[in-house]
């Protein structure tokens, strides 16, 4: 598999992870995933992905995109943190339950799949050898 498309899948990957985070927020706080007017989902998911597009910014994520550290906790701090901001400048909730809740979630989305990469990795080059 060529970087850019591993790059791809793993950001994509990220991507769906994020909307699924944010979609079980809705699910279980708002009645339900859509909402009134079927915004409901786009309206809790943004400020996360746009926290993702910058955490994979910042931390140069086409280059290692599956390291769990040099990527993936980056990617995870930016995307709450950002994310948290962009919450609160647009007028949505960031109680400490949230924000707790939301980092431990997305920690193990993001920097999870990254760990279980690089072990089932590791396990096929330990079998191989």
């Amino acid at each position: 598999m060529t970087i850019r498309r591993a790059a791809f899948l793993a950001l994509l990957l990220d991507v769906v992870l994020v909307v699924v985070f944010a979609a079980i927020g809705r699910a279980t706080h708002d009645g339900g995933i859509l909402g009134p007017g079927g915004s409901g989902l786009a309206t809790t998911a943004w400020p996360f992905l746009a926290g993702l597009l910058l955490g994979w910014v910042v931390s140069l994520g086409w280059r290692r995109p599956a390291a769990p550290l040099r990527t993936g906790l980056p990617v995870w701090a930016v995307t709450l943190v950002a994310g948290m901001l962009l919450r609160a400048l647009s007028g949505q909730g960031v109680a400490v339950a949230f924000v707790i809740v939301a980092g431990i979630t997305l920690l193990l989305f993001l920097v999870g799949w990254r760990a279980i990469a690089a072990l089932v990795a590791r396990l096929r080059v330990s079998r191989s050898a």
